[in-house]
């Protein structure tokens, strides 16, 4: 959605998906982002001046133009400045608000939540001398295929596997950087599974006894390509998780492929990598708290293959509405802009789902 499309009959339906008018007002008076009238007269005309400039492609002048021509409001674009700056607390609401409504019942069956975060450079030339971003950290949830929850930060918000709230009983899925064995125990502690992967120097991998597990002693007795076995890990704080470790062999093709990888990686980062290492990239280790009674090795493994779920929704976002790096280096502009658009994939989700089950559709695929 651009700002040219949001004709009323269309903005209307925005509105209601919202909660209507009186939740609108509720939300940006609660957040003060809108406090009383006055060249805008409602928390509705406000949220529609926000979402035209962060989701159109002009400047605040000719948003403000814009607003003039159509009768909307009569404001100048410092006006709208403010405005939109005071703005993000009210769409970081709405977003909620709009989560909150298709968050799926966990006790129809085990949710599955895939982590992640995806990032947008900020702009100037400073920024990218520093590599500062904004970080969308994100939960997808399986089997409802939707985004269930998003979180906002720069780039000092690092990635963390209990970032978001655990719901008893999901099963929350994540890469390497999310081995994190203090933030496993939270997630196990707030009553949820884990599947996680992980690198071979990633953890402190002990036995029941607590003496050091040789994980590439463990590969080469693996002549199957397969280990499915229980496992303790280390902790800074508290005693080791016990959990289950998985590892498969991959194919020819893709530990050539992970070799390369590895050996660049070590190349951008100036260190030598060990045979050790170039070993251990023939291998997909996952870690989980799921019983092998319940969950089998493939099963596991099929569990894990969900998580480019995310990958394909973070991709919608970013073509559907156009999610890039906001235009200006003011933070609370930028954080808005960011915002904006997550409510609008929100909003857009329903329609996407819809128009890709019609028979219409089906038939042109």
């Amino acid at each position: 959605m651009i700002r040219d499309s949001l004709l009323n009959r269309d903005w209307e339906g925005v509105v209601a998906r919202l909660g209507g008018v009186e939740v609108l007002e509720a939300g940006a008076r609660a957040t003060k982002a809108f406090q009383r009238p006055r060249a805008v007269t409602s928390a509705v005309d406000m949220l529609r001046l926000v979402l035209a400039y962060c989701l159109g492609d002009g400047g605040l002048r000719s948003v403000a133009a814009w607003a003039a021509a159509i009768g909307l409001v009569d404001i100048s674009n410092v006006g709208l400045l403010y405005r939109l700056r005071n703005s993000g607390d009210w769409l970081a609401l709405l977003i909620s608000q709009v989560l909150a409504k298709a968050t799926p019942n966990p006790a129809q069956g085990r949710l599955i939540r895939l982590v992640d975060a995806t990032v947008v450079a900020k702009a100037g030339r400073a920024a990218k001398r520093t590599n500062s971003v904004w970080r969308v950290h994100s939960l997808f949830e399986l089997p409802s295929e939707r985004f269930g929850c998003f979180e906002l930060t720069d780039e000092k918000g690092g990635e963390q596997l209990d970032r978001i709230a655990v719901i008893k009983g999901e099963i929350r899925i994540a890469d390497r950087a999310h081995m994190q064995p203090d933030r496993i125990a939270a997630v196990l502690d707030g009553g949820g599974d884990v599947v996680v992967r992980s690198g071979w120097r990633h953890a402190r991998w002990l036995d029941d006894s607590g003496a050091q597990v040789d994980l590439q002693a463990a590969f080469a007795r693996a002549t199957d390509g397969l280990i499915d076995r229980p496992i303790r890990i280390g902790r800074k704080a508290g005693e080791p998780l016990a959990l289950r470790l998985i590892a498969m062999k991959k194919s020819a093709s893709a530990a050539a492929a992970a070799r390369r990888q590895a050996r660049l990686q070590a190349s951008k980062e100036g260190y030598q990598l060990s045979q050790q290492g170039l070993a251990a990239a023939d291998w997909l280790i996952i870690v989980t708290s799921l019983d092998a009674a319940a969950f089998s090795t493939k099963d596991v493994l099929e569990l894990y293959r969900l998580r480019w779920r995310i990958e394909l929704g973070f991709k919608r976002l970013k073509s559907l509405v156009g999610l890039g790096g906001p235009p200006g280096k003011d933070e609370a502009t930028a954080r808005a802009y960011v915002l904006a658009h997550l409510l609008m994939m929100l909003l857009l989700e329903p329609l996407i789902d819809a128009f890709e089950d019609s028979p219409h559709w089906a038939c042109a695929a």
